[in-house]
């Protein structure tokens, strides 16, 4: 195995967690308040619902990058032979969803 394919790897892995876990942050956080809100006025209850399930794209964002690294680079056929200057584009690219998906899963 290759740096390249490593490095490519890598950014499709933390492309996927980074959302993943600032979406799970995320919708806690708005759950919880929605509880609290629903307690006192239950009849917004369902309105709620859709502002718990915005948090819950930007994992839905992550793992599609992933996917999309997967397909691009040959990985899933077997023919994955990327040089390292492939590897750091690829972590260039994944890095900014990695951490957008990180920090606005868990500010939405």
């Amino acid at each position: 195995m290759e740096w390249g394919q490593i490095l490519a790897l890598v950014a499709a892995a933390l492309a996927v967690i980074l959302p993943g876990m600032g979406s799970s942050k995320g919708v806690g956080l708005s759950g919880e308040t929605a509880s609290g809100v629903s307690t006192e006025n239950p009849e917004v209850a369902s309105k709620l619902l859709v502002l718990q399930l915005l948090p819950a794209t930007h994992g839905i964002y992550g793992f599609l990058i992933g996917f999309m690294v997967f397909l691009n680079t040959g990985m899933m056929s077997g023919t994955a032979n990327l040089s390292t200057q492939a590897g750091l584009y690829v972590m260039g690219a994944c890095l900014p969803v990695a951490f957008t998906g990180l920090f606005s899963g868990i500010h939405q």
